[in-house]
């Protein structure tokens, strides 16, 4: 396998660049309304302020300022006409006229101007808003390719209880960045095995990447780039081939899933047992039924042979290795094993469908009762 070597970028380039944040843009007849609604509001508080004090005004025509009056004064003030017709005398109404009615007119006319002033100020506001996501993101999840792959990643990660807005799409398409915002997911266009690309989705303050790249050759440089940048975040990585499986594990990767290898091992085992193919379907899909779960050994499970535990025990993973549940080495469990499990997911109508209460989280995936 051939690893092309790209030109290296500089590290200063605008961090903000790239990012799309999801945002709700509201139809052009909804912002209308919204301008006109304010500018009426500010209307009728100058119209409240002249008229409690429409005694220190003065009519030209008749002397009296009425309610009328009063609507017709704030109209041609805000408007900046100004027929001089009516008149603040007393001082009081010439200081309300000065600290009141004068803003008021400055803020109808940026209401009235709000369209315009809204282009100007977008970029501003839009790159204050990445720079404050950016700053507080941490913890996250960030996923590499927003293919098919890599949107079923993004899909059963929110069903294992990690929320939308943890979650940081990278993708050169622009089209993708367009439908993974459309989505509601933040996500940053750019070629992921650039430092500066994974950097504007804080890859060294992540708590795990999903790399669904195309090509087996740019998961290599994905995963090499993500481990330069932080040495604590887990890796996990979609290959098509299992010869580059070693590379990648070499390059940093945790985790490994050989795509190709494990649809045609399913395609294989549903020709011979399609029962057995359709658990194994669904074991993989987030539903309600069974679960299978990592999860730690409870104290009252110390001691105690995996066949004792309160669920039904797979594996269990003692330091950096899986055993089976029946290794002849595996003796007793230990308070500091992890466990993976099969258990039945109850269906609460307090907590809706999913595991026990309290047992949501990541690590979990379900098969569907039939």
């Amino acid at each position: 396998m051939r690893i092309p070597v790209r030109p290296a970028r500089s590290d200063a380039d605008d961090q903000s660049h790239g990012v799309r944040l999801p945002r709700h843009i509201a139809g052009p007849l909804l912002q209308v309304v919204k301008r006109l609604i304010l500018a009426n509001l500010v209307m009728l508080t100058a119209f409240l302020v002249v008229y409690l004090d429409r005694h220190g005004y003065h009519d030209n025509n008749n002397g009296e300022v009425g309610a009328i009056d009063a609507f017709y004064y704030v109209t041609v003030s805000l408007s900046t006409t100004g027929y001089g017709d009516i008149v603040p005398y007393s001082d009081t109404a010439r200081l309300m006229t000065a600290l009141v009615v004068t803003p008021l007119r400055v803020l109808f006319l940026i209401i009235l101007v709000g369209t315009t002033l809204e282009v100007l100020t977008e970029r501003t506001r839009e790159q204050w808003k990445i720079a404050h996501w950016r700053k507080t993101l941490r913890d996250h999840t960030v996923i590499v390719g927003f293919g098919t792959k890599g949107r079923s990643a993004a899909e059963t990660l929110m069903r294992t209880g990690i929320t939308q807005d943890r979650i940081v799409v990278v993708d050169p398409d622009a089209a993708v960045i367009d439908h993974a915002n459309a989505d509601g997911y933040a996500a940053v266009a750019g070629d992921a095995t650039r430092s500066s690309v994974l950097l504007r989705a804080r890859v060294d303050r992540a708590r795990q990447v999903v790399i669904a790249a195309q090509r087996d050759d740019t998961a290599v440089l994905v995963t090499l780039t993500v481990r330069q940048l932080s040495t604590a975040v887990r890796i996990v990585v979609s290959v098509r081939e299992s010869e580059n499986v070693p590379l990648l594990r070499q390059s940093g990767a945790d985790s490994v899933i050989t795509s190709a290898s494990a649809v045609g091992r399913l395609l294989g085992l549903s020709v011979v047992s399609p029962s057995s193919g359709s658990v194994m379907e669904d074991l993989i899909q987030p539903g309600s039924g069974l679960a299978l779960k990592e999860r730690p050994v409870t104290r009252a499970e110390a001691g105690r042979s995996p066949r004792e535990a309160e669920d039904l025990v797979v594996s269990v993973i003692r330091g950096h290795r899986l055993l089976p549940f029946d290794d002849p080495n595996l003796g007793t469990l230990e308070l500091e094993d992890r466990l993976v499990v099969i258990r039945r997911v109850s269906h609460d109508p307090r907590t809706g469908p999913g595991d026990r209460p309290g047992d949501q989280g990541p690590g979990s995936f379900r098969i569907p009762r039939r």
